[in-house]
C-alpha cells in the first residue's frame, strides 16, 4: 500500500485542522492506519491509530483534541484536530500496518511497516 498525507500547513493557537492520508493499492480495509508526528529535534511518535473495525489509540499529548477515522471506501484515514497547541507543530505522517481482524492496534514507530511523505503543521502562538 502506497500512503499520502496532506491538509498540513499555518495555524493559529485553539484553530482546526484537519488532515487526510489517502491510500493506494488493495484491501485497504486490511490495514490499521496510524498517524505519527515528529517535531524538530525530537523522536518520532505515533499519536493516534485506527484499526480495521475502527477502534482506536491516541496518545496522551492529543487525546480528547484529535480524532482518528476512516472511510473505507475512499481509502481515506483522517485525523481531525482541535484545539492545536504550539507544541502540535511538527511534520505528521501517516502510516499502515496489515493486520488480521482480532490484531491489537499498532502504537509504535517500529509496529508499522509502510509510511507516507509527511505533511507540516505550523501552530503560531
Amino acid at each position: 500500500v502506497q500512503l499520502q498525507a496532506s491538509g498540513g500547513g499555518l495555524v493559529q493557537a485553539g484553530d482546526s485542522l484537519r488532515l487526510s492520508c489517502v491510500a493506494s493499492g488493495h484491501s485497504f480495509n486490511r490495514y490499521a492506519v496510524g498517524w505519527s508526528r515528529q517535531a524538530p529535534g525530537k523522536e518520532r511518535e505515533v499519536i493516534a491509530a485506527i484499526g480495521r473495525s475502527g477502534d482506536t489509540y491516541y496518545a496522551d499529548s492529543v487525546k480528547g483534541r484529535f480524532t482518528i477515522s476512516r472511510d473505507n471506501d475512499k481509502k481515506t484515514v483522517y485525523l481531525q484536530m482541535n484545539s492545536l497547541k504550539v507544541e502540535d507543530a511538527a511534520v505528521y505522517s501517516c502510516a499502515a500496518k496489515h493486520v488480521i481482524l482480532s490484531a491489537s492496534l499498532p502504537t509504535r514507530v517500529d509496529d508499522f511497516g509502510y509510511w507516507g511523505q509527511g505533511t507540516l503543521v505550523t501552530v503560531s502562538s
